[in-house]
């Protein structure tokens, strides 16, 4: 049995048995990463041999492979000795102590280099760059943190909106207003035409107050300022062409008398006011002579931008001072005020001189007349339309009140170098062809008693649309404005002329710095804090965002509303109260101020409507003497008035059925009474809320 059972033991059998050293490995010829056998190994078998009637397996025996015979070879170094075929050697089976991983660079036989400690001197030099770094990436360490002196800031207006700038910037002792500008009205604001900051909070302050800072002359930034001339009178600082419209201003209005409160200032030059000492800085934008703020209070260095954008080829080659910027900054800076209104555009605003190139195609297009229309105080966009006219072989003709004062102001002062001969009054017009016509006029914005507007409407006198006449439409929509511009445009396009608007790229650019240029500002004055202002709150918001990313704390930054008082120290920056704001509104035809409860009533007329009652009552027998006369305007159709003047006839009976003595003591007692009768019967039966004007009379 035990022989059979050997002679049935086969080589296979072997095979599967697992190894005694190392059972969890599979056997030697099953392993999957063995080397497969050469075929040039030759292997020779020893016979089998008995013991003990068992078949032992066959033995290889491994023999090394004869050398091949040495081919010549073309030594190129003759000392170099001839490389020795290499021999396949099958590896010993017993296992080997496993060996430290070599590294790319560890060389057989050297040792590990190990780094000895850091020198001194390393140390200090580490040190002292990690102070320098830290300094200059946040320069507001220099601050003396001891200063306990407050400073105060109220922005009334130009926050949470487009346009309306103002604030107040105080301490215990002094305080100035920094520009007084105005608005646009929504559509609700039937019959206002701008809308100014309320005065009260400066009422309230008048004894602090030491002047009036204006950054640069737009419309948003100095419209107002006749306005509170008329109420309160301080010294006003500004450059010579904020100061000139200003002036302009005083003339339409009869004050002035009130320029003997001017005062001219030099850029780069410190001015005392109050307790504070402020210079002008040199900024880009959309007008000549925009300047941002650096102001030394008691606190601190506070930087206001006012608006702006980084035009390094402007038209008139005065570059943003960057330079005094990054001066402050590095003398630390407490606050920083910063332009929002483009926060959400990314990367760079573009350059005011792309603008002229478009105006290149345009003109060559045009084949009649050409109508550019702009914002009158954008000095840049109005010389570059009139220079490409020129050299175009056409006369320029300046239509509308603001668009006409502007140009001569600024050529007066000698920012616009245009010859006299150039230009042509309205009524000569017809005398010259068509191709050789430039008009540049106001009314971008759709404003209805604007020069483009009344041409649109046919009602200009000098001006008649033509089929073969190029509308240029410089400017894009300012927030809320939107409706009226868009009905110019229909009315432009009806008239059959060739609107050039947002169809080409850059005929218009903003004022107003993107992202990156915005990025460039807090990082040169790298502020403690940070307040955004000038727009909406969801671009002050986004501002925020931006300045959190160069570097800001979070913790450092406050989002504001108009009439919120932030007050600013040291150590802390914080929302303290609110202050009066608000808005008055105006209509530009007298100059004068619309009341607020007119404008509610007006937006009542127009939404729900009104009703006129008039009845004669016998106050004895307590009945009307005759049927009364019932009007209603704007609630009803026409066809049912009779009905609706029976329902209130019927209730004024019911009225006076159950009225007693106290009801008909007089008759404005009697119309309050029916008066909150007829609303109530208004509401429940047509669900609105018109004006009910009874009058009655007791007989």
């Amino acid at each position: 049995m035990e022989e059979k059972k050997a002679n049935n033991h086969s080589p296979k059998d072997n095979e599967n048995k697992t190894r005694r050293d190392r059972p969890d490995r599979p056997r030697r010829s099953q392993n999957p990463h063995r080397k497969p056998k050469q075929a040039n190994e030759p292997v020779a078998e020893k016979p089998t041999t008995e013991t003990n009637a068992h078949i032992t397996t066959p033995q290889k025996e491994i023999k090394r492979p004869a050398p091949e015979p040495k081919k010549p070879v073309h030594k190129k170094n003759p000392n170099q000795q001839p490389k020795a075929p290499i021999a396949h050697v099958e590896k010993p089976s017993h296992p080997k102590k496993p060996t430290a991983p070599k590294t790319n660079n560890a060389r057989r036989g050297h040792k590990k280099q190990i780094a000895g400690p850091l020198s001194d001197a390393i140390k200090a030099s580490l040190k002292e760059n990690q102070e320098v770094n830290d300094l200059r990436m946040n320069p507001w360490k220099q601050i003396d943190v001891s200063n306990n002196h407050k400073i105060r800031f109220t922005p009334l207006g130009g926050l949470g909106e487009i346009g309306g700038n103002m604030a107040v910037l105080e301490d215990e002792d002094s305080a100035f207003i920094i520009d007084v500008g105005m608005s646009f009205p929504d559509e609700s604001m039937h019959g206002v035409d701008i809308l100014v900051p309320d005065f009260s909070y400066l009422h309230a302050i008048k004894n602090k107050i030491k002047a009036v800072i204006i950054t640069h002359a737009h419309e948003d930034h100095i419209g107002a300022v006749p306005y509170l001339y008329k109420e309160l009178k301080f010294p006003i600082y500004g450059t010579p062409l904020a100061l000139a419209m200003i002036e302009n201003k005083f003339q339409e209005h009869g004050l002035m008398e009130d320029v003997k409160y001017f005062n001219y200032i030099t850029k780069r030059k410190q001015y005392e006011v109050g307790t504070f000492k402020i210079e002008w800085m040199h900024n880009t934008h959309s007008i000549v002579d925009a300047c941002s703020l650096a102001v030394e209070t008691v606190a601190g260095t506070i930087i206001h931008t006012a608006d702006f954008k980084i035009d390094h080829t402007p038209i008139d080659n005065q570059t943003m001072d960057l330079q005094r910027y990054a001066y402050y900054g590095s003398k630390g800076v407490l606050c920083l005020f910063s332009d929002s209104t483009n926060s959400h555009n990314p990367g760079f605003t573009k350059s005011e001189a792309v603008v002229g190139k478009t105006f290149d195609t345009l003109f060559d297009l045009a084949k009649g007349r050409v109508i550019m229309s702009t914002f009158s105080s954008n000095t840049h966009r109005i010389y570059q339309a009139m220079e490409r006219g020129i050299e175009a072989g056409r006369k320029v003709c300046v239509i509308g009140r603001s668009m006409e004062r502007n140009i001569e102001t600024t050529r007066r002062l000698g920012y616009v170098d245009i010859d006299e001969k150039h230009f042509i009054d309205p009524h000569e017009i017809g005398k010259y062809p068509e191709e050789q016509v430039l008009i540049v006029t106001t009314g971008s914005q759709g404003e209805t008693m604007a020069a483009l507007s009344r041409m649109a409407n046919e009602e200009h006198r000098h001006v008649k649309l033509k089929p073969t006449d190029t509308v240029i439409i410089s400017a894009h929509a300012i927030p809320g404005n939107e409706g009226s511009v868009s009905a110019l445009m229909n009315l432009l396009v009806k008239a059959g002329v060739t609107v050039r608007y947002k169809d080409f790229e850059n005929i218009h650019v903003s004022g107003h710095a993107g992202q990156e240029e915005q990025k460039l500002i807090l990082r040169l004055v790298q502020p403690k804090f940070f307040l955004p202002v000038h727009g909406e709150y969801n671009h002050i918001h986004k501002h925020a965002q931006t300045a959190v990313a160069c570097g800001v704390n979070e913790r450092n930054i406050l989002l504001m509303s108009d009439g919120d008082q932030v007050e600013i120290t040291t150590k802390y920056l914080k929302k303290v109260k609110t202050v009066k704001s608000g808005k008055s509104y105006i209509d530009n035809q007298n100059n004068k101020e619309i009341h607020a409860d007119v404008i509610d009533d007006r937006q009542k007329l127009s939404s729900d409507g009104i009703i006129n009652l008039a009845v004669q009552i016998h106050k004895a027998t307590k009945k009307m003497v005759e049927k009364p006369i019932v009007s209603s305007h704007g609630l009803i159709p026409n066809k049912e008035e009779k009905r609706f003047a029976h329902e209130i006839e019927n209730i004024i009976e019911t009225f006076l059925i159950t009225a007693d003595e106290r009801n008909l003591v007089s008759s404005k007692v009697v119309q309050d009474e029916l008066r909150a009768i007829i609303k109530k019967y208004i509401i429940r039966t047509q669900k609105r809320y018109p004006m009910i004007n009874p009058v009655v009379f007791l007989v």
